[in-house]
C-alpha cells in the first residue's frame, strides 16, 4: 500500500496539515485538495490541486490514479453565521467526495469524524465506539458529524472512520474552537472554570492514526482517537504550566456560562462575520464530561497516545512565535 498516492481533502487546515506531514513521511505520494493555488510548502512527494469539496463532480479527473483517500475537509465553527456552510461542507461534501472518490476507481477511504458522535461519558463510563450522540437541533456542528458520519457508512466503497477527540498543538492557525479556548486562555480572559471536562489529545497522534486506519484499519469501524480525560479545572492548570499563567480560581455555574452563551450568540447574530468569544455550543458541552476510551486504536491500529502536557507547550509556544498570544 505505501507507494499508492493518496487523495487528501482539508490540507490545508490544522488536522489536514498534520496528516499531510504523516503521510508524506510514511513514504506516501499526496494529491492534496485546497481551493486556491500555493497554499501548501511545495516538497517532494506533493501535488496541489484546487477544487472544493461542495463541487466534488468536478473533482472525479483530479483523483483519477489514486487509490486511497483521506477525506479530513470540513467547517470546524460554532459561529451562528455559518451554520448553512458547515451542513454544505460536513456532510453534503462528504457525500460527495466519496461518491466521486468511488467513480475514479479509489479503492479505499478514511474519513474524519468527531468524538461528538460517540456523546460524552455515561454514568461515570468513558464513551467508546459502541456509544453513539443523540442529534441535538441546538448544535449545528455536532449535528452534521452525526450526519457526515451516517453518510460515510453509507458510501459505495470502503470506509474506516477516525473520531479524534480535542486535538491540541502547533499549527491551530484558524483558530479552531480548541485552539480559541486556548487563545482565550493565553490572553487572559478565562476567568472562571465550569464543572464538565473533555479529552485532549496530541494532533501528531491524530496524524497518525489516520496512517494507521488507512494501512489497518476495517472497513466500516470507528476508531476514537484520544489522549487524556481531564476536567476543565485540569485543563486550565496543564495550560497554567505550560504557559506560565494564573489559571481561573473561581467556578462559574452552568446557568451563568449558559446565559453568557446566549447574549454572544446575540452579537454574532447582530454583526455579520462575527466568531463566537463564548459558544453556546461549547457551553452546551462543557455541562458533560466528554470522556472517552481510544483502546480499540491501539489494539487495532497501533496508536498510543503521546504527551498531552507537551502537545499543549508546543501550542502555547507555537502562538506565542507567531504573535497571537504575548508571552
Amino acid at each position: 500500500m505505501i507507494g499508492d498516492e493518496v487523495f487528501l481533502t482539508g490540507a490545508s487546515g490544522f488536522i489536514g496539515g498534520h496528516i499531510l506531514d504523516a503521510l508524506i513521511d510514511a513514504g506516501y505520494p499526496v494529491r492534496a485538495l485546497v481551493r486556491g493555488a500555493g497554499q501548501l510548502v511545495a516538497r517532494p512527494g506533493l501535488r496541489e490541486v484546487t477544487g472544493d469539496v461542495t463541487r466534488a463532480g468536478d473533482l472525479v479527473g483530479a483523483l483519477r490514479g489514486c487509490r486511497l483517500l483521506v477525506h479530513c475537509a470540513a467547517a470546524y465553527s460554532f459561529a451562528p453565521g455559518e451554520r448553512s456552510r458547515i451542513a454544505a461542507t460536513n456532510v453534503g461534501g462528504t457525500t460527495g467526495i466519496l461518491e466521486a472518490a468511488r467513480l475514479a476507481g479509489v479503492k479505499r477511504a478514511v474519513v474524519t469524524s468527531s468524538s461528538a458522535t460517540v456523546g460524552p461519558a455515561r454514568g461515570g463510563r468513558p464513551a467508546t465506539e459502541d456509544d453513539h450522540a443523540d442529534v441535538d437541533r441546538g448544535s449545528a456542528y455536532h449535528d452534521s458529524k452525526i450526519a457526515a458520519e451516517r453518510a460515510a457508512l453509507a458510501a459505495r466503497l470502503p470506509v474506516v472512520l477516525v473520531l479524534p477527540t480535542a486535538p491540541v498543538g502547533p499549527r491551530d492557525w484558524k483558530p479552531t474552537p480548541t485552539g480559541a479556548a486556548l487563545l482565550t486562555f493565553l490572553r487572559g480572559r478565562v476567568v472562571a472554570s465550569v464543572d464538565g471536562g473533555l479529552n485532549v489529545v496530541a494532533v501528531q497522534d491524530v496524524a497518525r492514526a489516520h496512517v494507521a486506519a488507512l494501512e489497518r484499519g476495517q472497513a466500516g469501524r470507528r476508531y476514537l482517537v484520544g489522549g487524556e480525560n481531564l476536567s476543565f479545572d485540569e485543563l486550565w492548570a496543564r495550560l497554567g504550566a505550560a504557559s506560565g499563567r494564573r489559571p481561573p480560581q473561581r467556578r462559574m455555574p452552568h446557568a451563568a456560562a449558559l446565559l453568557a452563551g446566549w447574549a454572544d450568540e446575540a452579537r454574532c447574530r447582530l454583526i455579520p462575520g462575527s466568531q463566537p468569544v463564548v459558544p453556546l455550543e461549547g457551553v452546551r458541552m462543557a455541562r458533560h464530561r466528554m470522556y472517552v476510551a481510544s483502546r480499540r486504536a491501539a489494539d487495532e491500529l497501533g496508536v498510543a497516545p503521546t504527551s498531552v502536557d507537551a502537545a499543549l507547550e508546543s501550542a502555547v509556544r507555537w502562538y506565542r512565535d507567531h504573535g497571537y498570544a504575548a508571552a
